[in-house]
């Protein structure tokens, strides 16, 4: 699953947030026949042996999980009071089944075990992102909590002038709009309907924390931070070494734009100092290439309009992704990915359109979940999603607790790695999109959008995740969840709100990660990983010019070398898997930064006279 990103997730991550094969529900067993079968294992597997104990929690959480999950997927394409029903109890259960496990994991904690052994019981107990209490009520009620919360999200309205509006119908009003009063309208519209996520969210905060204490955590922020091959502490700090080195090419790239949004709104709109307001960033790039794309650079091509001249339809997009992938020499997309996947949003019921692929039974039944439409975007999203699929199925051959990403930032930054080939002019030319190649003189307006797509998306997903561990820390209560939020906003993306905000406001749950307790730091780290991989690959692919105009589509070589990575799963620390694929062991921005050093330039002179910063 990936955060969406438009002009700086840049500044247009609000708007992407709004955009949303009949399943049909399968006959459930009810929930306690898991339980049933899940529980009476572990009577016997009380023992001082770990590998036996790990043993049969591999067994039985692959079981659990493959079931949950069913069930899930069946709530998110059909959501009804039933299938949230369903989806609250097998979770419950799941939760259930998963802490007993975790539980008897810590029993090993202080024992002599076999490296292999340790890992997979480290793993093990780091494998929740939302620990229930270990108490029934307390789990029950959880699960309760965190499916509504989902549901909630789901199917959220908007008041707008007597009307009341989708996400999808508020994102093409601010698409289109250029009137600064509408957008101030539109901004607070999608915001109002936020603040009856509120109260389940604070209790599944407490909840979850009371969950955290109990495996030995001080909060689930401190759990979260802990899943990186590194204590919670040296996580922090690596995460503000990143920052570091990317913030001065972020800081380039909102000065620049808060010059070019001043001179199209005035000065009285949009000041030429300070933070940029969030309203006027609300529409996408096909609306707004004239405020932002340098005039002078020509050689600018709209994708969305090539995808549509050459009649490309949601399922054309997938297969385009999935033969890309196949021309690594991964093996194609099996016919029950599309048999079972949800491409398009049904007209007859409520779904969860926001992109997200599933492996269901942890081998070859992979799935996408989405509601595509013919675009830039998602031309974009079936890349990064079917990166997911394509890594399931890599370490798939790996014992249970090993079918994961090196960590969580890796299966977020394959899928997005093959993207920085899929949206150059050399791919899109191979695809016969682009009849001629652009001159050099399109580059500018290419890394302009692809600089607020990932460096916007790094600084946005740190200052979500910020929030939230001091949230889960007690160091923001909830009467000061919104004047935390639009603090951290300004401080690191540099936005401000354009109107007062109350205190009961809800803002951060516009964004489904938050009410669904997704982490989203993952995918900061994704941004810095996919350029590593990229350069690593244009290298054993022997690429010779600049970084922004590699593209490895159809180099069996590098797909030779990215299989071996990704069969690794999770069963080595992730610097052994960083190192081979790409030979590094560090994660370091430095790909990044040489990948948009021409704009870099081109930036720092630009800029000249006005005062950077905010």
């Amino acid at each position: 699953m990936k955060v969406l990103v438009l002009l700086t997730v840049g500044l247009l991550q609000s708007t992407a947030c709004l955009a949303q094969e009949h399943v049909r529900p399968r006959t459930l067993l009810p929930p306690g026949a898991v339980l049933k079968h899940a529980l009476a294992p572990r009577l016997q597997v009380e023992t001082q042996d770990p590998n036996v104990f790990i043993a049969a929690a591999e067994e039985e959480v692959a079981k659990v999980d493959e079931y949950a999950d069913r069930a899930s997927w069946v709530k998110h394409t059909n959501i009804t009071f039933d299938t949230e029903w369903l989806d609250a109890r097998t979770n419950a259960e799941r939760s259930r089944v998963l802490l007993d496990f975790i539980k008897g994991a810590a029993r090993y904690d202080g024992v002599a075990v076999e490296p292999t052994a340790r890992r997979k019981l480290d793993l093990l107990k780091l494998s929740t992102a939302m620990p229930p209490p270990d108490r029934v009520e307390g789990l029950d009620e959880l699960a309760a909590l965190t499916t509504r919360l989902d549901s909630l999200y789901s199917t959220l309205t908007f008041p707008y002038k007597g009307r009341i509006l989708t996400r999808a119908e508020v994102a093409d009003l601010m698409h289109s709009s250029r009137d600064p009063a509408e957008l101030k309208a539109l901004w607070e519209a999608v915001r109002s309907s936020l603040p009856a996520l509120r109260a389940d969210y604070v209790r599944s905060v407490v909840l979850a924390n009371e969950g955290a204490r109990g495996l030995g955590f001080s909060d689930v922020g401190e759990m979260w931070r802990a899943g990186y091959d590194m204590s919670p502490d040296a996580f922090s700090a690596l995460v503000d070494r990143l920052w570091t080195q990317v913030e001065p090419l972020y800081q380039s790239l909102i000065c620049y734009m808060r010059a070019r949004l001043s001179d199209a709104y005035g000065a009285a709109e949009q000041p030429r100092t300070g933070p940029i307001r969030h309203h006027l960033v609300g529409t996408g790039w096909e609306n707004s290439a004239d405020i932002f794309l340098p005039k002078t650079e020509g050689g600018d091509f709209d994708l969305t309009k090539l995808l549509l001249q050459k009649s490309y339809d949601p399922i054309k997009l997938v297969k385009t992704a999935d033969n890309f992938f196949a021309s690594l020499g991964f093996d194609p997309m099996p016919q029950t990915f599309w048999q079972r996947s949800m491409f398009t949003r049904p007209k007859d019921r409520d779904v969860g359109c926001w992109p997200n692929t599933w492996t269901i039974d942890g081998k070859e039944d992979v799935r996408l979940q989405s509601c595509l439409d013919v675009n830039a975007e998602d031309f974009y999203t079936v890349h990064h999603e079917l990166g997911h699929a394509v890594y399931f199925r890599a370490y798939q051959h790996q014992p249970r607790f090993f079918r994961a990403g090196a960590n969580d930032g890796f299966h977020e930054a394959l899928g997005d790695f093959i993207a920085l080939s899929a949206q150059t002019p050399t791919y899109l030319h191979q695809l016969g999109l682009l009849d001629t190649m652009p001159g050099a003189e399109a580059d500018i307006p290419f890394l302009i959008k692809m600089l607020d797509r990932h460096a916007g998306a790094f600084v946005t997903n740190l200052a979500i995740d910020k929030w939230r561990w001091d949230v889960f820390a007690g160091r923001v209560a909830p009467e000061r969840y919104n004047e935390a939020w639009w603090q951290l906003q300004r401080q690191y993306r540099g936005f401000t709100a354009p109107v007062p905000r109350s205190a009961d406001a809800f803002d951060a749950a516009l964004l489904w990660h938050v009410p669904t307790h997704t982490p989203t730091v993952r995918y900061s780290l994704a941004e810095i990983y996919q350029f590593q991989f990229h350069r690593a690959a244009c290298r054993i692919a022997g690429w010779t010019g600049p970084l922004h105009r590699c593209s490895i589509y159809g180099n069996k070589a590098v797909g030779a070398r990215l299989k071996t990575m990704l069969s690794m799963g999770a069963s080595q620390p992730w610097p052994e898997a960083l190192a081979a694929f790409t030979g590094e062991r560090e994660l370091d921005a430095s790909a990044m930064i040489e990948y948009f050093a021409p704009l870099q330039s081109w930036l720092a002179e630009r800029n000249k006279g006005e005062q950077c910063g905010w």
